[in-house]
């Protein structure tokens, strides 16, 4: 029965080929992420609080601009399965011009309501100067941080392409030069040394956003250097002129995933508003939490995106159904595996990473509580997260989007809405029956890849 989960050499090292690259790139830019979160925390609880609550703001852009870039992603890797580079190249056009017009809307958003939608976090019970100053010091990240939007929003376009052409090793170094980037000058920024100023979080934002920079520099430098290996890039600014046909069909199949991705990441950010009423003391306590499980997800994250680009790159070649299902069940399986492993890490050092950070015992045991319930839930997310790419790559954006933000809207926020407001439940309660949520969606999820629904080619004749 197990060896229709375990694949040959050739398997592993396709799949390999492609995951890794990502595996290495996110599990460092989530390892320098917390460094620099530890360092920041460092800094003190209040300063943690307001710069976890802006990076949450800045995790619904994030998702904003990967659903815009992954809606016409799902082309761009079936194109490439076909051998259509002029398919590809308009692909690749069309995630330039949105993802800068989604950079744009976000400025705007951020420079006139970032104070509102800071205030949001804030309304738990504790020290009303406590809830200023994280007010203050995150106003003052976010300013910053808006510097950073427009070149990270290009970097996602290139990135992105290159991943479903094949080429996963330039964004993975991209990546790799900017977190490294980012780790010194936050050493040197935050805390003054060398003869530079000491920023704190201004110093934190300021490092970001410079690395931001140096990997778009890095990714579509090599790209138009190498337009040999990058068709899609010859000419690609000659016009931006998208065919009708094209545009059609990423609204049809593209958008969804958008406003799926937006809805979702909205939705993350009420649930995480709704757990912040239960003190001033859970911000703080679940952006260390959160901080760990970003590094403990990063395989079954980056599986994902394997699974959505070798899908998809098989369903554009034409592969037999029988062939498509077996390697689907074969990468799932390794997802899975991977959340068992990384979540058991996670409960084994529930109780030590937390004594990291420069703030109250009381944030740390709260901190290590929550450690422990998503490192239970690890395992059934890398299922939702694998089921969700594999409907995501034969184009069932309508499927994923009822997958993914209609039960987080539906089920998730308004249980935690009622739960947080009309009960006297404290947050680890409240925490573990939403987190549990997720067992209904990997059945779910099952149902609707066993079903078949996606296992279609989009760009065939």
């Amino acid at each position: 029965m197990f060896k229709r989960y375990i694949g040959d050499k050739a398997f592993y090292r396709r799949v390999f080929g492609v995951a890794i690259p990502i595996i290495i790139q996110n599990g460092i830019t989530n390892f320098v992420s917390l460094l620099d979160n530890i360092m920041v925390g460092q800094v003190g609880t209040v300063s943690m609080s307001g710069v976890s609550i802006v990076n949450g703001l800045m995790f619904v852009f994030n998702l904003c601009i990967f659903g815009c870039s992954s809606g016409a992603g799902i082309f761009t890797a079936q194109y490439h399965g076909s051998g259509d580079r002029e398919g590809v190249r308009n692909t690749f056009r069309f995630k330039i011009l949105s993802c800068l017009a989604l950079a744009l809307v976000g400025i705007g958003i951020f420079y006139f309501g970032g104070q509102g939608l800071i205030g949001l976090y804030l309304t738990g019970e504790g020290d009303p100067q406590e809830a200023a100053g994280a007010m203050a010091y995150g106003l003052s990240y976010l300013q910053r941080m808006l510097l950073g939007l427009i070149p990270f929003a290009l970097c996602n376009a290139y990135s992105s392409t290159l991943r479903e052409t094949g080429e996963t090793m330039v964004p993975m170094l991209g990546g790799i030069a900017a977190v490294l980037v980012n780790l010194g000058l936050n050493y040197v920024l935050i805390f003054g040394h060398f003869g530079a100023p000491k920023m704190g979080v201004e110093g934190a934002a300021l490092a970001t956003v410079i690395s931001r920079y140096v990997e778009l520099a890095i990714v579509a430098g090599w790209t138009h250097a190498h337009g040999e290996r990058n068709p899609f890039v010859r000419g690609a600014y000659r016009s931006m002129r998208i065919p009708a046909r094209l545009l059609k069909n990423i609204a049809i199949k593209g958008m969804p995933l958008l406003v799926n991705e937006f809805l979702w990441s909205c939705g993350m950010a009420i649930l995480n508003q709704c757990y912040s009423t239960c003190g001033l003391s859970v911000v703080p306590a679940m952006n260390i939490s959160s901080t760990l499980y970003n590094l403990g997800s990063v395989v079954y994250l980056s599986m994902g995106n394997a699974v959505g680009i070798l899908m998809g790159q098989l369903l554009g070649a034409g592969e037999d159904e029988m062939t498509v299902r077996d390697e689907n069940r074969k990468m799932t399986a390794i997802a899975v595996t991977s959340g068992l492993v990384f979540g058991g890490l996670m409960a084994a050092c529930s109780g030590l990473f937390p004594q990291i950070y420069n703030t109250t015992d009381e944030v740390r045991a709260l901190a290590a509580k929550l450690i422990l319930i998503a490192a239970v839930m690890l395992p059934f997310n890398s299922y939702t997260n694998a089921a969700y790419f594999t409907l995501r790559s034969g184009g069932q954006t309508m499927v994923t989007f009822l997958f993914d933000s209609c039960f987080v809207w539906g089920c998730c926020v308004p249980l935690a809405f009622v739960l947080s407001r009309f009960t006297s439940m404290t947050i680890l309660p409240l925490y573990a029956i939403c987190q549990a949520m997720d067992l209904l969606k990997c059945a779910v999820g099952k149902y609707l890849i066993h079903k078949g629904v996606w296992i279609r080619n989009l760009v065939g004749a």
